[in-house]
């Protein structure tokens, strides 16, 4: 079967989804959907269905990236445009069916919005406001296709690139890659055709294609999410270079704490093979190609290209010297192409599109669209992704909406554990390579954490480099014992036992680090730092030569009180829950908190009533009111 015949199949089962007049159920199973409830809502509305016997098409998709807003459910009707409904429960499910399938009732009280205008729709429907921010070229099956079902992803668009590059020659295929501008996505932005090019001009045979899935980062999800929803544009892309270098062999390194990804993975592998895309003799051209599922353990350092590519040979993962790098030596010491889960899923959309279309997004030297997942402080927490060159700004608060609660933002780390933190003066920095770095952060693989007033940048390098001291694999001297010194100087600092000397010895140790480290994770794991010190050095002098947390973060610096003037008589929530029995009954029936038994956890202000507002946190050295002092 040519690839036409395959198409135009797809295309027969694809377009009755949308043109049958049959309304349509999108509702996103992917992990954290599922977290949130997602098969319970599924379930439901096939019972409600089958009860009220009406047609409708129900897909399961991948995640639309909005987590705070899961489960997702996206209903098609005619006339209407796609509707999203947020938080969806399986009691909601009974009224969207009856109110909305079968009456005209879109049932607004359940709505977050439409993918598309709804001008033309009685009653108006209001456009998703972040939609006019991003430009979703990687993401843009996500949470639309059921992927599973290879002829919907086929149906718009997908293999066509495959298609194509069958027909170029390798170097038309570099060549193509090269002027798109592309660089790598796992974090070290290297221009990936001409890594490619190296890679293709290297010596040496057979050559491997690897794809790195491994995402160690915490709260980083999008290589996840992509291999969940939409795994075969990842492939596409692994095949494509494969076919450019001459490769009959590779792999997807991916963790054993992603199971529903490796789940699509491997399904993904299948329906490929099944229809000649994958496997021997790919759409008849001689051409052969396979790939090979590997699930790593969950360490950190695998991430690292070198330790990755010894994990599959079954060795310890360690980094190693370089040179010669992976292109030349890599996977069993044969030429291997390397890249990211996002680098691979960008290639079809350069081939099929065109180099010029992706050269024509982003900046000068950051070509296309950047993922992020962006968590914390912020109100909308999921999945973004915006062309190159997007301010910070725009993606806190025009797509994030802005700080949670109302707060005052403090900062944002970028780039995952080894990224660097950035105040507000920065908030109009661009997100591409280049002004990151400056700024002293890091594109990375594309975490971003939102922080606000009630953060302590002290505690949170602390946090950060205490997940780099777990996770050094220990073959660097300087890594190993290096960030040990600093995360103990970091405790000191916090505990309140912090010498005026410490600030200059992190930041001494922090460049011996960079420089004597082997590999990227070691180079940047001071990164938070070195960047809480240059723009937050105040918060440092403060719990050093104040003994104070600024934040009120810091438990060794912090103490709890209750005013007696607002403490009611009879109330007894904070008694009930503090376990070191620290607050007594004072002979005026006010509450007491005893400071030698005070564990400092903070039970007593969450449980008081906010009408009384009794519970007082402080700074130890603070003034403390005067009625709490009698």
């Amino acid at each position: 079967m040519n690839f036409e015949e395959i198409k135009s199949k797809a295309i027969a089962e694809w377009e009755p989804l949308e043109q049958d007049g049959i309304p349509v159920i999108r509702i996103g199973t992917a992990t954290s959907d599922r977290a949130s409830g997602a098969l319970e809502v599924v379930e439901k509305f096939e019972k409600e269905l089958a009860r009220l016997n009406l047609e409708a098409k129900i897909i399961r998709t991948g995640s639309v990236g909005f987590c705070n807003y899961e489960p997702m459910v996206i209903i098609s009707k005619p006339d209407y445009p796609r509707i999203c409904y947020n938080n969806v429960t399986p009691e909601m499910v009974p009224r969207l069916v009856e109110g909305f399938l079968l009456e005209d009732d879109p049932c607004m009280e359940f709505a977050l919005g439409t993918l598309e205008g709804g001008d033309e729709t009685p009653p108006h429907i209001p456009e998703l406001p972040r939609s006019e921010h991003e430009l979703r070229l990687l993401l843009r099956n996500c949470g639309f296709i059921d992927p599973e079902n290879i002829h919907h992803y086929i149906a718009l668009g997908g293999y066509s690139a495959l298609a194509k590059a069958l027909e170029m020659t390798p170097d038309e295929i570099v060549e193509q890659i090269k002027r798109s501008g592309l660089r790598g996505r796992g974090g070290a932005g290297f221009p990936t055709g001409q890594k490619l090019e190296s890679c293709l001009k290297a010596r040496g045979t057979p050559k491997y294609v690897v794809c790195n899935a491994d995402e160690g980062d915490p709260g980083a999800f999008m290589d996840r999410v992509i291999l969940e929803s939409d795994p075969q544009a990842v492939l596409e892309g692994m095949i494509i270079v494969a076919y450019a270098l001459n490769s009959h062999k590779g792999y997807v390194y991916t963790r054993m704490e992603y199971p529903l990804a490796v789940e699509h993975l491997k399904t993904a592998l299948k329906n490929a093979k099944d229809l000649g895309l994958l496997g021997d003799n790919i759409l008849g051209t001689g051409f052969s190609f396979d790939i090979e599922v590997f699930q790593g353990a969950g360490a950190f350092i695998c991430g690292e290209s070198s330790a990755l590519m010894y994990s599959i040979e079954g060795k310890r993962g360690f980094p190693r010297v370089r040179p010669p790098q992976s292109i030349e030596s890599g996977l069993w010491q044969k030429p291997t192409q390397l890249n990211n889960v996002k680098t691979f899923a960008s290639i079809p959309v350069i081939i099929d599109q065109g180099s010029e279309y992706f050269a024509g997004i982003g900046t000068d030297t950051s070509k296309g669209t950047a993922v992020f997942a962006l968590a914390g402080k912020v109100e909308n927490v999921g999945l973004v992704e915006v062309p190159m060159g997007t301010t910070l700004n725009t993606v806190i608060t025009e797509i994030g909406g802005g700080v949670k609660g109302g707060k005052h933002f403090k900062g944002v780390q970028t780039g995952g554990p080894s990224g660097g933190c950035l105040p507000k003066q920065f908030l109009d920095t661009p997100i591409d390579f280049d002004s990151l770095k400056e700024a002293g952060a890091m594109m990375g693989s594309g975490g971003m954490i939102v922080m606000d007033e009630e953060n302590c940048m002290v505690d949170a390098a602390r946090f950060f480099l205490d997940f780099t001291v777990k996770e050094s694999c220990g073959k660097c001297s300087m890594c190993r014992l290096g960030t040990k010194q600093m995360l103990s100087i970091l405790e000191d600092i916090v505990r309140g036992d912090g010498q005026p000397e410490d600030i200059e010895q992190l930041v001494s140790l922090s460049e011996d680090i960079k420089a004597g480290s082997l590999c990227g994770l070691g180079k940047s794991a001071p990164n938070p730092v070195m960047t809480t010190i240059r723009y937050f050095r105040e918060e440092y002098e403060a719990h050093i030569l104040e003994k104070r947390c600024p934040a009120l973060v810091c438990r060794d610096l912090i103490a709890y009180y209750i005013d007696p003037e607002k403490c009611y008589r009879g109330c007894e929530h904070c008694v009930l829950v503090c376990p070191s029995e620290a607050i007594t009954q004072h002979p005026k029936r006010f509450k007491v908190v005893d400071q030698t038994k005070c564990i400092k956890c903070g039970n007593c202000l969450e449980v008081c009533p906010p009408e009384y507002n009794a519970v007082v946190k402080l700074s130890p050295i603070s003034k403390v009111p005067e009625q709490v002092e009698k």
